[in-house]
């Protein structure tokens, strides 16, 4: 058996599924960003324990849930209100924490839009850090997100996905959210291109996790920037195949990375004009 932390910040309207997806566990604690809604009262209607604290960055948020919350298991799986847990996912954890032989493990994820699962357009497998033993996994935060920073014994990857509702609010709320994102995307793009190098090997290695790692890089050198995204996502990635939806998502995709490109650009004058 393990843990289940679910980070939330007014997920009335998710909430429910993510914990019915989760019932099994016995052990589900909620980490609530001072919700305004209902958020709270339906978590532990639901049985969970619930946390709450500010939200400053996901990193931060995640390294504290794993160094403050006394959780009853030493492996957690992190889980966000608009995603779902799957039995065959369920096995795979027991499995590997069975075995025991590293410290967390990166877990593929299905988006879903308009019922439809994005095979081809959200480029799957793409892999986050997810399943983790205490003590021996750190988060650090890059763009709007994170990922791991150490691992004691290494990472390993599982097979099986958990399902990503990314747009269960509508796509006023997912445009709301990345106007927000593309904030720190920019500013992230800025640090990287100031300072990062472009891992070349990994661009055509056969570790997605790098090479996705090494595109986002190269990326924000790229002139063009929305259009090309969308034409790597819809053509080169093959995202007709996924049908209209697709074709919206790679849309809105070029649409998050014009707010990146603007914000960037705006990052770069403030910066000339303070030298």
């Amino acid at each position: 058996m393990f843990s289940v932390l679910i980070l939330t910040r007014n997920e009335e309207q998710n909430l429910p599924d993510c914990l019915a997806s989760v019932k099994w566990c016995d052990d589900i604690v909620v980490l609530d960003s001072l919700s305004t809604d209902r958020t709270v009262a339906v978590a532990r209607s639901a049985g969970a324990r619930v946390v709450e604290r500010s939200f400053d960055d996901f990193a931060t948020q995640r390294n504290y849930a794993l160094d403050k919350i006394p959780f009853q298991h030493p492996w957690v799986f992190h889980l966000d209100a608009d995603e779902r847990f799957t039995e065959s996912l369920q096995g795979e954890c027991e499995a590997v924490i069975a075995a025991d032989r590293q410290s967390g493990f990166l877990v593929p994820s299905k988006l879903m839009l308009m019922d439809k699962w994005l095979r081809w357009s959200a480029m799957y497998p793409v892999y986050q850090m997810r399943l983790m033993k205490l003590g021996e996994i750190r988060f650090i935060q890059t763009g709007h997100g994170q990922r791991e920073a150490e691992a004691k014994r290494g990472v390993g990857k599982l097979r099986e996905p958990y399902l990503h509702y990314n747009f269960s609010k509508g796509l006023d709320d997912w445009r709301e959210k990345h106007d927000r994102y593309s904030t720190k995307e920019a500013e992230e793009s800025l640090r990287e291109r100031q300072n990062g190098q472009i891992a070349w090997r990994d661009l055509w290695g056969t570790d997605p996790v790098a090479r996705r790692r090494a595109l986002k890089r190269l990326s924000t050198r790229l002139p063009c920037r929305p259009t090309l995204r969308f034409l790597y996502m819809y053509v080169l990635r093959l995202g007709f195949l996924d049908g209209w939806p697709g074709f919206v998502y790679c849309r809105l995709l070029a649409t998050y990375e014009r707010m990146i490109v603007m914000k960037l650009k705006g990052l770069e004058r403030a910066q000339v004009t303070s030298q």
